[in-house]
């Protein structure tokens, strides 16, 4: 339907407020019109008194009377060119005056009251009207006159009115349809069509938009919309690369783990030996390949499409937390690193078990192998309270803080990592973790003295 649309709705509201213009014309004009025909009829009225006063006598015929009233179309007049007033000529009436209108003094609205008053008049009456003559010819005339011809005058007087308003109108609001399409509407419209065909396919470098407007509001629109256009094309095609090579990295990833996995196995063996040099370099080569299994398995984990939505369950933090204490416990007897828990036992969590601990498993070695990347040892301290709408768990160590550097890039994968030989890989499936459930992971603080990250996680009534 025409009006659905902009254009369309632009040609209603264009008819709409000139036909209201007209209206605030009209008023005013109708009653215009009224003075005028009045003043009008009074002078008519007063050239008839100066033809009879012109006379020697004063007198005419009877049928010059009625002819000099019928020219005026009133039905009497009185004159007053001094203290008196004098009848001049005067005609029978079958009727009485119903109303008198002065307009000697008449103010703007008392004329558009008296014009309205008219024009809703449907019977014969009788007016007086009193004004003043023309050219000094006396100090005020009056006549009587009947009032239908006045309203058939008037309601005349409005027809062409509402006409010639109506044709305005229409030639206003068809001029103004037309240049608002062609002005506003076609370069919206192109604007759109260009974001339809676009969204086909988004890598297609030839559709990206070529602004052409010369209206500043829209051309900075399409500029805005090829700035979008061109950074989304550059961004799926640079994804498109990442997730072939992704893919590529993942299956080699897989091969070299089992590779690791089986070296692993043979460093363990070497760690026996009784080699004083076997010895010395054995620790340095069980821990390269523990950081490349860690590798494999955090990019294998990462390079997943999305992970599994969350099945929530009841468990308590405790029984978490000592599970992960004991994965890790091979690693922290390396380093005298302590743990320490600030929370009730019988303090419990509804989420998805199996990724919360992946979640804090993250954090809690994170923070060990910061304490040990300095050769101190250290404490890890969890923490964990209610708020009204879930629960908040801190992980905070004593290790030496976080670089400015890596803070700005903290949750990026391959970009936030701080050890040397990591890759970011932890801290960036924690948050992703996080807010499968609709938590976040944020860092609270870092320093000389140590950092904490916070795990925001909502709860709900039901396990």
């Amino acid at each position: 339907m025409i009006f659905k649309t902009l254009s369309g709705r632009f040609l209603l509201l264009t008819i709409i407020f000139v036909m209201l213009a007209e209206v605030f014309i009209f008023v005013p004009s109708v009653a215009r019109f009224r003075l005028d025909y009045l003043q009008q009829r009074l002078e008519l009225a007063q050239l008839a008194s100066l033809a009879l006063l012109a006379t020697p006598d004063d007198m005419v015929a009877p049928e010059l009377a009625d002819e000099l009233l019928a020219n005026a179309e009133v039905l009497n007049i009185v004159l007053r060119r001094n203290e008196m007033r004098e009848l001049i000529l005067a005609s029978p009436m079958m009727q009485e005056v119903s109303a008198t209108y002065d307009l000697r003094d008449a103010g703007v609205f008392e004329l558009i009251r008296d014009a309205m008053g008219t024009l809703f008049i449907n019977e014969d009456r009788v007016i007086r009207v009193i004004g003043r003559p023309v050219k000094g010819a006396g100090i005020e005339i009056e006549t009587a006159l009947d009032i239908m011809p006045l309203r058939y005058a008037m309601l005349e007087y409005g027809r062409n009115i509402f006409f010639i308003s109506l044709a305005i109108s229409i030639f206003s609001s068809i001029m103004l349809f037309v240049a608002v399409r062609m002005l506003m509407v076609r370069p919206v419209r192109n604007l759109v069509h260009n974001m339809m065909d676009y969204q086909q396919d988004p890598e297609d470098q030839t559709r990206v938009i070529k602004p052409q407007s010369t209206v500043v509001e829209l051309r900075a629109a399409e500029d805005t919309l090829l700035d979008l256009q061109t950074q989304l094309t550059a961004n799926l095609k640079q994804k498109k690369r990442l997730a072939q090579l992704g893919e590529a990295v993942a299956k080699i990833s897989h091969d070299l783990r089992n590779i690791l996995t089986t070296t692993q196995l043979l460093t363990d063996r070497i760690e026996m030996s009784k080699d004083p040099v076997v010895a010395r370099i054995a620790p340095k080569l069980v821990s390269s390949v523990d950081r490349a299994i860690n590798l494999c398995e955090h990019t294998l984990t990462y390079g997943k499409a999305e992970e599994s939505p969350p099945r929530p369950e009841r468990f308590t933090l405790a029984e978490l937390v000592d599970e992960i204490i004991d994965s890790e416990n091979l690693h922290l007897e390396e380093q005298p690193v302590r743990i320490r828990c600030e929370f009730e036992d019988g303090f419990e969590l509804v989420a998805d078990r199996e990724q919360m601990f992946r979640v804090l498993m993250n954090l809690m070695r994170n923070a060990r192998q910061a304490m040990a990347a300095v050769q101190a040892g250290g404490e890890i301290c969890v923490r964990a309270n209610h708020t009204p709408s879930g629960v908040q768990i801190y992980v905070c160590d004593t290790g030496p803080g976080l670089p400015e550097a890596a803070k700005a890039k903290l949750f990026q994968p391959f970009q936030g990592g701080v050890r040397k030989g990591g890759t970011g890989l932890g801290l960036a499936i924690a948050a992703e973790l996080l807010r499968g459930h609709g938590g976040s992971l944020e860092l609270a603080e870092t320093s000389s003295d140590g950092t904490c990250f916070r795990i925001y996680l909502p709860q709900k009534n039901e396990p």
